[in-house]
């Protein structure tokens, strides 16, 4: 049999006991070594003496003068016609009513030009010799070109990729634009022109303006298309002088271009005119910045069978409209009636088979 032992209770677990003196000297004797790096302090920058301030204002350095620039002179052209802004689409023969500003400014700026503005031209100052001033054109263009030259620059400068192009829009001649054709010609022996708008109802006019103001002589001319040649002698270092405008000028006021009652008709008859103009079928149809080289002949022809003619212009715009209106007037002539609804209605005037037949 077995033998109970009597029972005895098991000692309770201690905990290690920790020595702190060893744990004190392990800690000094860690910081004693040189492995590990103290602790990072700023260093505080020394502190420099405060200067005393001092109560009084310091005076400001005087500017120094700024070089004061020597006044311009205005310039002066020797070129022997009055200066406008557009030359092909003005009639110096008619008088403005008045200005929508004033004169004294001019549109090449504040003491620009040696010419006074007078509200629509700068007059050349002085006679003009026209003999000295042929002579000195024909100088320049010397002798004529013959037929290989011409075809020559025809076929270079007429196609519609030439990089030498000038447009002509509803201004017609304008003043810059005579300044852009010395340009073109400092590389160029001519410029291609090309024509649209109101001015191509009178391309005589247009061609005429172009070879008196800039000297030059048109040897190519197909329908709105032209080509204007410098000159043999052409030299671009002796161009003339041709102050630039800096901005375009208002437009005068001129005399109205529609009477209420046309001449040599009453106002029932006037009335009448208009009225059948406007129930007619439009003789034509323009489009804006169009080719009106042929509209002036076909008015023409229509006023042989027809008394009151109507043009539509519904694109055109009311000025270009009414600067139609004044070409045709002078060009084919006839008598304008209305304008009304963007639609030019003209009347051909009494004929001499009217006036035999009022007799």
């Amino acid at each position: 049999m077995l033998k109970l032992l009597p029972w005895r209770p098991s000692p309770p677990k201690t905990q290690p006991i920790f020595n702190t003196s060893r744990l004190f000297s392990h800690s000094l004797r860690r910081h004693d070594d040189g492995d590990d790096d103290p602790p990072f302090s700023p260093i505080s920058k020394p502190q420099q003496p405060t200067k005393k301030k001092n109560n009084k204002k310091k005076k400001d350095p005087e500017p120094s003068p700024s070089p004061k620039k020597a006044p311009t002179k205005p310039l002066k052209s020797d070129l022997p016609f009055d200066f406008r802004y557009s030359y092909s689409e003005t009639n110096p023969s008619v008088e403005p009513i008045g200005f929508r500003e004033s004169p004294k400014f001019s549109p090449f700026g504040p003491g620009r030009l040696d010419r006074k503005w007078t509200g629509t031209a700068a007059p050349a100052q002085g006679e003009v010799d026209r003999v000295k001033v042929a002579e000195e054109r024909r100088r320049i263009l010397g002798e004529p070109l013959t037929e290989e030259e011409v075809s020559e620059l025809v076929e270079r400068y007429r196609h519609n990729d030439c990089a030498r192009q000038i447009n002509l829009g509803k201004e017609g001649v304008t003043h810059n634009m005579l300044d852009d054709i010395h340009n073109h010609w400092k590389r160029a022996e001519a410029v291609r022109i090309k024509c649209l708008g109101v001015p191509t109802l009178d391309m005589d006019n247009v061609c005429s303006h172009l070879e008196e103001k800039s000297g030059g002589k048109i040897i190519y001319r197909h329908i709105n298309v032209l080509l204007i040649y410098g000159g043999r002698n052409y030299d671009p270092k002796n161009r003339p002088v041709i102050p630039l405008m800096m901005w375009k000028p208002y437009a005068p006021i001129y005399p109205k271009l529609v009477k209420n009652v046309a001449d040599g008709l009453t106002f029932e008859e006037t009335k009448e005119l208009r009225n059948r103009g406007l129930n007619s079928h439009p003789l034509m149809i323009l489009t804006r910045n169009g080719n009106y080289v042929n509209v002036v002949e076909r008015v023409r022809e229509a006023f042989k069978t027809e008394e009151v003619v109507r043009l539509d212009c519904k694109h055109v715009g009311t000025t270009d409209c009414k600067r139609i209106g004044v070409k045709l007037r002078d060009l084919v002539p006839c008598v304008p009636i209305l304008f009304k609804d963007e639609q030019i209605i003209l009347w051909r005037g009494k004929t001499d088979n009217d006036k035999t037949d009022e007799d």
